[in-house]
């Protein structure tokens, strides 16, 4: 059954199969302190700056939680918009491991703006209130919109100039960036950035993610917190290969522009069909569309996709790296005719 439910579903690349075969011929030093694990750090460096320090964990969650923990202490926030997957899908992790206070903002396509930001800071020096610490915003969106470079740069700005930092969700990275044709420390380091999630498991990886401070200063002792909260990884060789393997070459560049391909096939495929509204434009690698239900129902007989909004009937349809070009044309043609169907 082909499945447009998530990126997650989505195998390993034969490039990453491969530098893990090679990744375990023999021993080698535990905890980090091998050869991949150098050599991957470097090819962070190449990609978001000389000054850039990459530490490496397992999921994506623990990425965001470690990370700002590492620049928050207990009575600070983090303002984030409401549908960012910090607030809606890390099951509290932010709150419980992290002891983060979240600040979500509504927004109509999950994207902040500078205006939203200071409209939160009326109660800065307030003592009685939590203080405000980071900005954390997400690109590509949790709704598939990405944030432009100019967009991005006055998030910073705004951060900035209110003592504040700014915090990159990166599990699609890849597929914003190559939405703007930019390398991935443009859409970070480039625009003022402090720190990134870097995500590479919806890119292809097995349970290899990043944590990257992106400014000298920031992040120290966060050894000790990754250790802490379990996320030091005895044979980090293994973690270290699969990104290096993404981000030496081309292939997160690749595998990107595939997935975001593949969805804007799909828009465009259905961008006619009666009774079918897209609701967010289609800028990354996902789609997102309102269905009647009985339609949805009917698709999901023969599709996995995932229901995004019960009341209004909207949906969710992602593509991945290894997502088949006939595989998004057979969909189209079922949507379409289900729908026919129904109107008949």
């Amino acid at each position: 059954m082909p499945s447009f439910a998530s990126d997650n579903y989505a195998g390993v690349p034969q490039e990453v199969l491969d530098a893990l075969a090679e990744a375990n011929r023999g021993p080698a030093v535990s905890y980090g302190a091998d050869e991949w694990t150098a050599r991957a750090l470097e090819t962070f460096r190449a990609h978001f700056g000389p000054d850039s320090r990459a530490w490496f964990v397992t999921t994506g969650t623990a990425a965001n939680v470690l990370g700002l923990k590492a620049v928050c202490r207990s009575w600070e926030s983090v303002i984030t918009p409401a549908t960012s997957h910090l607030n809606v899908d890390e099951c509290a992790a932010p709150e419980h491991l992290g002891g983060l206070k979240l600040i979500a903002v509504p927004t109509p396509d999950g994207k902040l703006t500078p205006d939203q930001v200071v409209a939160q800071l009326g109660r800065v020096g307030d003592e009685h209130a939590a203080q405000p610490r980071v900005v954390s915003v997400a690109t590509s969106t949790e709704l598939g919109t990405v944030y432009s470079l100019e967009e991005l740069r006055a998030l910073a700005g705004i951060a900035h100039e209110h003592g504040l930092l700014l915090h990159v969700d990166g599990a699609r990275l890849a597929n914003a960036a190559v939405a703007l044709g930019a390398d991935l420390g443009a859409v970070t380091t480039g625009v003022g950035a402090d720190l990134v999630s870097f995500g590479g498991t919806k890119a292809g990886l097995l349970g290899a993610e990043a944590v990257v401070f992106l400014r000298p200063g920031l992040g120290e002792g966060f050894q000790y917190l990754r250790k802490q909260h379990g996320q030091l990884v005895s044979k980090m060789r293994f973690v270290a290969a699969q990104l290096d393997a993404l981000l030496a070459g081309d292939l997160w560049r690749r595998s990107a522009e595939h997935a975001n391909a593949m969805a804007r096939r799909l828009a465009a495929g259905v961008a006619d069909v009666e009774d079918l509204r897209l609701t967010q434009p289609v800028q990354a690698n996902a789609v997102f569309t309102v269905l009647p239900r009985e339609a949805t129902e009917r698709l999901q007989r023969d599709h996995r996709f995932y229901v995004w909004d019960e009341a209004t009937g909207e949906v969710r349809w992602m593509c991945a790296w290894d997502t088949r070009p006939e595989d998004v044309d057979a969909f189209v043609a079922d949507v379409r005719a289900v729908l026919t169907a129904q109107r008949s």
